[in-house]
């Protein structure tokens, strides 16, 4: 059985409402199981919603990739017309 964390838990701070938000759809709309936690700190009191880690590992995984995806397309690659300035 895999282990049930909340985003705070796997983050290690405070997700926030929006990317909660995502998470929840992306789990529902993958038939990904979840369960709510009563929890009670200086912060916050209430429930939460914990998921399988191997579904966060998954999901923030794809997070990366999509961000990097997005960073190689900002980088202004000089124009390879005259090959003898490659480096390979």
């Amino acid at each position: 059985m895999d282990n049930m964390i909340s985003l705070f838990e796997y983050l290690g701070k405070a997700a926030g409402g929006h990317l909660g938000k995502e998470v929840y759809i992306r789990a529902i709309q993958n038939g990904v199981r979840w369960e709510k936690k009563k929890v009670s700190n200086p912060k916050y009191t209430g429930d939460v919603m914990t998921y399988p880690k191997s579904f966060l590992d998954e999901y923030f995984k794809g997070k990366a990739d999509e961000h990097n995806a997005k960073e190689l397309q900002k980088i202004d690659l000089p124009s390879i017309e005259d090959e003898s300035n490659t480096p390979f």
